[in-house]
């Protein structure tokens, strides 16, 4: 199995723990009065991400995108920083980390590790991620048109979110 192959192979499965996560913690949250905004982007997203990984693996394949190490490389290192910082944000939320808005009235806003920096710091390991995986292996229309598909939906998350926050807040 090519090594590319392998690294989606492995972004899908890291993928599948954050679902697993976030349907234990949404539990969580509902069963504290916690209320889900703006669900209807929601399937979007899902598609949206898997599009990516088989995006990627198909303009590979199907592209002859070769591996070039002085792009490769580097963006590699973005994928895993971009990692890094997804599971920080996973940590510093707890049980309030979601897929999906879901926000429990009365909680305040979660203001310790990289939240301290930004107030949204899984949405840049997202775009990281976005633009890098693909560039791993060279494959810039994946990674251009996730990046532009993204940055639609990142608008209407971002509102979304930001709402919902402000509703718990009040």
């Amino acid at each position: 199995m090519p090594s590319y192959t392998l690294l989606l192979l492995l972004v899908a499965f890291e993928r599948l723990m954050e679902l697993n996560i976030a349907r234990r913690n949404a539990a969580w949250s509902f069963a504290r009065g916690g209320a889900e905004h703006g669900g209807g982007h929601y399937p979007v997203m899902v598609l949206l991400h898997t599009g990516l990984l088989a995006g990627c693996l198909a303009e590979v394949h199907y592209g002859g995108r070769p591996f070039i190490p002085a792009l490769g490389v580097p963006m590699l290192v973005l994928v895993l920083a971009a990692q890094v910082l997804r599971w920080w944000c996973v940590a510093a939320l707890g049980p309030r980390w979601n897929t999906r808005v879901i926000v429990v009235p009365g909680l305040p806003l979660v203001d310790r590790g990289p939240y301290r920096l930004m107030r949204h710091p899984n949405y840049l390991a997202v775009v990281v991620e976005g633009a890098a995986l693909p560039l791993v292996h060279g494959a810039w229309i994946t990674a251009l048109c996730f990046t532009l598909a993204n940055a639609r939906l990142l608008t209407v998350r971002l509102r979304c979110e930001n709402a919902a926050l402000g509703l718990a807040a009040t």
